[in-house]
């Protein structure tokens, strides 16, 4: 009897499974190690670029040159490449129009796709599901840039600050995670809230919306960053030098096609360098998302993981 009953327990011994996978066991030193070595080399690989950026925009005439280029230990700061770009004249007026379309852009995309959402997270809305197709089908087909620029044209729009919003206005992607993350609130909260009298719009400004302000954040940060980012729509749309944004007169910085009058005179006196002024330029574009990034961040694991994993 114990021979038959022990039997099954020797195999059973045998064939059992660990008590946890491999990739939850406790790591060893070695792992550690190794883990923060990686982290470090992809740390380093990140900031050290941005650092030679940073140190060069700052450095002098005198010490680029002797550099031979690109400065990777500083020797002395100037900020006279910044004080020739903020001076006044076509970069000013640049990084004053990224910043407007930036904000009104953001706000007219976020309450497009906030509606579009909320509107499609309830399955028994008027056209549902037509709607929800047609949206996913512009994910996969579009008409092309030429019959976009004929609409665009056909409307009046270029030359206009509309055509740098109204194209790239809504992203279907953002839409669907909205939607995943509103699908996810209780129906018995939002009903109990209608039985109270309240209507759509008020459920959503008031329920909906404070309960998603992760993905709201990080959804208005990929409109922000798109939208200041942004170059194509300019350079297809708009003739006006005086109406470009900051990353096309940037474009026209760093492959010298073009540069102001007080700034081209500068570079060509000695008084100023003019790859100190491209990386000042590359500073001043990639400063606002390198300062929202950090405040944001929190919640995109929430925000994005909800969003589109459970949705």
């Amino acid at each position: 009897m114990t021979a038959v009953i022990g039997k099954p327990v020797r195999e059973r011994r045998r064939w059992a499974a660990p008590a946890r996978p491999v990739w939850e066991e406790k790591p060893t030193g070695a792992g550690l190690a190794g883990k923060g070595l990686v982290l470090t080399l992809a740390c380093l690989a990140i900031l050290f670029p941005l650092w030679i950026v940073v140190v060069t925009s700052l450095s002098s005439r005198k010490t680029i040159d002797e550099a031979g280029g690109l400065v990777m230990v500083p020797k002395g700061v100037t900020f006279v490449a910044y004080r020739e770009l903020l001076g006044g004249g076509q970069v000013t007026r640049a990084a004053v129009v990224s910043i407007l379309v930036t904000l009104i852009g953001t706000l007219f995309s976020m309450t497009v796709s906030v509606l579009c959402a909320y509107g499609l997270s309830r399955t028994g809305s008027l056209g549902h599901r037509w709607i929800l197709m047609t949206l996913l089908a512009t994910m996969f087909f579009s008409a092309g840039l030429i019959p976009t620029y004929l609409l665009v044209q056909t409307l009046g729009l270029t030359d206009t600050y509309l055509a740098l919003i109204l194209p790239s206005a809504v992203s279907v992607f953002n839409i669907l995670v909205l939607r995943g993350f509103f699908m996810n609130i209780s129906p018995e909260l939002l009903d109990s809230a209608r039985i109270d009298g309240a209507g759509d719009l008020r459920i959503l400004w008031q329920i909906v919306m404070p309960l998603s302000r992760a993905v709201l954040a990080v959804i208005t940060l990929f409109y922000a960053v798109g939208y200041w980012s942004a170059w194509f729509n300019a350079s297809l749309y708009l003739n006006d030098q005086s109406m470009l944004p900051l990353q096309n007169v940037m474009i026209q910085l760093v492959q010298k096609q073009q540069a102001p009058v007080g700034l081209a005179q500068s570079i060509k006196t000695g008084q100023l360098s003019g790859l100190a002024v491209q990386m000042a330029v590359m500073v001043m574009a990639l400063l606002p998302v390198a300062v929202l990034s950090p405040f944001v961040q929190k919640h995109f694991r929430k925000g994005m993981l909800t969003g589109a994993v459970k949705g």
